[in-house]
């Protein structure tokens, strides 16, 4: 096991990383919430079904209840928030309760919400399923979503912990295998060239990454956020640089429909986009197509999809949080590892989207 220790403005607490790591969680609760009256695990269909047993089996002995939502970004709705709160009323959560969240990104900002939200805020812990997790799991930034924009409504709630058990990673299907292993490439392009390059010479086959590796590359990522979350809890300044690659990532989400092509696939499109935009702009020192030819080898999609008006992406953009004033604002890399917002001009943007488009 590994631990990496998140000390933020409002809180300090620990991540734990790797195989069988689960078992600390009842020996962690009982010492940290003495006095806790009920827990509500909040997971999904798909994650029920496969790792639900093990955590209530490592809770046997503690007052638990479940709570079941849709899989995937559909969790993200008020109305699956809305209903998450009424079951916590109708089981009698109190403000010594606490909240689990059993699942992947969507779960956790679901849940990390709905735990802010009840009686002005209850505890919460994360648990991750998946890859993506290890992103959007620490930090603390926690939302749903609205049919005008992802994440557009929610808090920053830091957890109690991250209990981050990679053996829940070997039920992975390969498509969520990629869309985590996006936000790995974006902790890598963001911190330091070693980093990125490691990753390209060590993973040709998703499907073939050890789990004792993905420990190791989930770690160095989760040790990426942290060095920028401590600094900028609330995303004042250089929190945004995370958002490398989001601000057409989000746009093509919401645009295609959230669920219907996953997060860390789009994100992996606007890196692209967000390199070219870093070549005309510093002159980045970094070969796109080498990029490509291994995203590609990886199965990853790497163009906008076909039926994605420019001008509907470019409204989506304007509507990112980073926007100030409708004015888009891109993560740009001046080299590997430094990376800067930028203003952008929306004519700008638009003719490069047209060549992206293009293929050129």
């Amino acid at each position: 096991m590994h631990t990496v220790s998140i000390q933020t403005t409002s809180k300090q607490y620990d991540v734990w990383i790797g195989e069988h790591v689960i078992n600390q969680l009842h020996s962690f609760i009982q010492r940290k919430f003495v006095d806790v009256t009920k827990i509500l695990i909040i997971t999904d269909e798909s994650v029920k079904k496969l790792h639900l047993k093990t955590v209530e089996k490592e809770l046997s002995s503690l007052p638990v209840v479940t709570y079941t939502v849709p899989a995937g970004e559909k969790a993200k709705s008020f109305d699956v928030f809305y209903a998450c709160l009424t079951y916590m009323l109708e089981q009698h959560l109190d403000r010594k309760s606490l909240v689990l969240a059993l699942g992947g990104g969507a779960v956790g900002d679901l849940a990390g919400y709905v735990a802010a939200s009840f009686m002005r805020g209850i505890p919460f812990i994360q648990i991750p399923t998946t890859v993506l997790a290890h992103d959007s799991a620490v930090g603390g930034k926690v939302a749903i979503n609205h049919p005008l924009g992802k994440n557009m409504i929610g808090v920053f709630n830091q957890p109690e912990a991250v209990v981050y058990d990679t053996t829940f990673l070997s039920t992975l299907p390969i498509q969520e295998l990629r869309s985590g292993f996006g936000e790995v490439i974006k902790h890598a392009l963001i911190s330091n060239s070693q980093f990125y390059q490691e990753l390209t010479i060590k993973i040709s086959d998703l499907s073939k990454v050890k789990v004792a590796y993905w420990s190791e590359i989930l770690e160095k990522g989760i040790l990426v956020k942290r060095a920028i979350v401590e600094k900028d809890e609330r995303e004042s300044n250089i929190r945004a640089f995370l958002n490398f690659g989001h601000t057409l990532g989000h746009a093509i989400e919401a645009e295609m429909g959230y669920g219907k092509f996953t997060h860390g696939e789009a994100v992996v499109i606007g890196m692209i986009f967000a390199l070219r935009l870093s070549k005309q702009k510093y002159d980045l020192a970094f070969s796109i197509e080498e990029y490509i030819k291994w995203l590609k080898l990886l199965g990853y999609t790497c163009d906008i999809p076909g039926n994605l008006e420019i001008d509907s992406l470019i409204n989506r953009m304007k509507q990112d949080k980073k926007s100030i004033n409708g004015s888009i604002r891109f993560v740009l890399l001046k080299e590997l590892g430094y990376p800067v917002l930028v203003e952008m001009d929306e004519e700008e943007i638009r003719k490069e989207l047209v060549l992206f488009k293009g293929g050129k």
